[in-house]
């Protein structure tokens, strides 16, 4: 089965693997509490909206992204809300193929 094309905000990715690379090597540029810039919050606002459960992760709107530790002491990226609240997001589940 051939690999199927994803495409996130204005980006195309011959494959789902370049996608999550794409990603990861997003989440490796950022320290822990800092807030994603405009420029990439455009790729994981499209990511986020691509996520099995993406109305319950986006709730009452997205003010902005950020990184944060998660399960295990890992990173990961964060949805703030407009309502001050906040939720994890895997990067493979945002990138379903």
């Amino acid at each position: 089965m051939p690999a199927k094309p994803i495409t996130l905000g204005p980006r195309n990715f011959a494959k789902r693997g370049d996608a999550i690379e794409f990603l990861k090597e997003m989440l490796g540029r950022y320290d822990l509490g800092d807030r994603v810039n405009s420029e990439d919050a455009v790729f994981l606002r499209a990511a986020l909206e691509n996520h099995p459960d993406s109305a319950k992760k986006i709730g009452c709107g997205i003010a902005d992204f950020s990184v944060r530790s998660a399960d295990f002491g890992t990173r990961c990226f964060w949805v703030n809300r407009t309502d001050g609240s906040t939720e994890k997001f895997s990067i493979t589940a945002s990138i379903r193929g």
